[in-house]
């Protein structure tokens, strides 16, 4: 029986981040993709996974997809088989962030959700994706199938996001960390940090020439990455 494996999108994200993970897993894992749209805390977004998840699967996040996945863990760690954080980080929110967003959120209730995600997208993908048209209006659809107040209640959810490393201390050996070698929201360095609180301290899989969406720009890579990871974990069963 395969494994069942939750792909957690990120902020104003859905499934097309994990489209070519999907494809490429679909062999090893039951793959489901969870949507937080209408959530305002990540205890919510947590629970709603637990709720419908069987009593042992696996989860891997993206983004904000990964601070859910690191919620659930604080909730079920014995329900936790393994482990992804793909572009994420561990610490809480930092001085001067809730005034930043509040900034996106004006402009997402001035001009709407297509303006704000072409001003906030470009700087978060490897600067060679920008001039990829269908590739950036993959990203705005993505960005504008989402209202103005579900991105509202998205960024309250990041914005009170706890400390994980507490949490990542009871995580499963074999934990995937991976992120864009030119991610410039969650670098290199904060994954880094996350190995070294977990108990078996993983390398970090760098996946080169992307920035911050490394399933959607670098899908080939990403997918290798995973199901070598999804592997493992059969293997270990």
């Amino acid at each position: 029986m395969r494994p069942t494996l939750y792909s957690l999108p990120g902020l104003l994200c859905n499934e097309k981040v994990w489209e070519h993970q999907c494809e490429c897993l679909s062999d090893l894992a039951d793959i489901r993709i969870s949507d937080f749209r209408n959530m305002d805390t990540l205890d919510a977004m947590a629970d709603s996974v637990l709720q419908e998840a069987p009593e042992r699967f696996l989860v891997a996040g993206h983004s904000m997809g990964g601070r859910i996945a690191m919620q659930i863990l604080d909730k079920a760690p014995n329900r936790v088989a393994r482990l992804g954080l793909l572009d994420t980080g561990l610490h809480p929110a930092n001085p001067g962030e809730a005034e930043k967003r509040q900034v996106l959120i004006d402009l997402a209730t001035d001009k709407g959700m297509g303006e704000m995600a072409r001003q906030w997208i470009p700087p978060m993908v490897h600067p060679d994706k920008t001039a990829d048209g269908a590739f950036m209006q993959c990203i705005y659809d993505m960005v504008e199938s989402y209202n103005v107040d579900q991105f509202r209640n998205q960024v309250n959810a990041l914005l009170t996001r706890p400390d994980a490393r507490p949490i990542l201390a009871r995580a499963p050996r074999g934990t995937l960390l991976l992120c864009g070698r030119e991610d410039s929201w969650s670098p290199p360095r904060q994954h880094e940090d996350m190995s070294s609180a977990l108990t078996d301290h993983p390398p970090v899989v760098i996946i080169s020439d992307s920035g911050h969406m490394s399933t959607m720009e670098q899908p080939e890579a990403v997918s290798k990455a995973m199901y070598r990871w999804l592997e493992q974990s059969l293997e270990q069963a």
